[in-house]
């Protein structure tokens, strides 16, 4: 019967049917959420175990939720998997994407799409006043070094000040191509343009208060960086006051 049923449904029915069946059963995993919707967070990149670590605390809250790429390229039905379970993990909170093309079909309940470039700063300061405050951007967009950086630079302020900020798949800062398709990374480790060399040298940045440089302005990312947590390909910064001061009386010699 379970069969039968199951090769009669539509492809809308099936998708229904699985939403509200991992819904009632699993709506706290995020591997298992990611598998039945068909996102490649889970098996594929192996994501979904720090996004559960960081995430489960803020689960039941109300949040604006922004991911840079739906999926799915031109084809307009295609994506929204990861749009779709972060829905159930977040059961009280908005979700919102943005892609290059059109992928309004997936906007439903609590589910809306824009469709823009993620290095156009106008077209993301339009989303961002027409969201509101925003809690947690995810940067899975085009993964060209310079989308990313230009993203971050232009969203992170425009965030709520616990804002928590996640880019994907970082590889692409090594990449200069790859199977001949061209990439903007590089293989040296010390260029200067690569999305990984712009986060490291924000990490320096939440040690500003300690810099003995003469006339050092400190960054707005300087002083609303708490906190920079990387994984494979992966990079979680979180927002905040850094305002704690000099250690340096702390740390003379007694």
């Amino acid at each position: 019967m379970y069969e039968f049923l199951k090769n009669r449904l539509s492809v809308q029915q099936k998708r229904a049917a699985r939403y509200y069946l991992y819904r009632i059963l699993f709506p706290r995993d995020l591997t298992r959420l990611a598998i039945a919707y068909g996102s490649d967070k889970a098996e594929e990149h192996h994501y979904t175990r720090h996004y559960q670590a960081h995430f489960e605390p803020l689960r039941r809250r109300r949040l604006n939720l922004l991911e840079i790429g739906v999926g799915g390229y031109q084809n307009p039905w295609e994506g929204g998997e990861s749009l779709r379970m972060w829905k159930v993990f977040f059961p009280n909170s908005r979700i919102y994407g943005i892609d290059f093309y059109e992928k309004s079909y997936h906007n439903e309940d609590r589910i809306q799409t824009f469709q823009g470039s993620q290095e156009d700063e106008s077209f993301l300061r339009r989303v961002a006043q027409e969201i509101g405050p925003i809690d947690i951007v995810i940067d899975d967009g085009s993964h060209y070094n310079q989308h990313v950086i230009a993203s971050f630079k232009t969203l992170f302020p425009l965030m709520n000040e616990t804002g928590i900020y996640v880019i994907e798949d970082l590889q692409t800062s090594y990449w200069d191509e790859i199977d001949g398709h061209p990439w903007d990374g590089s293989s040296d480790l010390a260029a200067p343009d690569t999305s990984m060399n712009f986060i490291k040298r924000l990490t320096d940045g939440i040690n500003y208060q300690e810099f003995k440089l003469e006339n050092y302005k400190p960054s707005y990312f300087d002083k609303n960086i708490t906190s920079i947590h990387f994984y494979h390909n992966l990079v979680f910064i979180y927002k905040g006051i850094n305002a704690e001061g000099s250690n340096i009386l702390s740390s003379r010699p007694s």
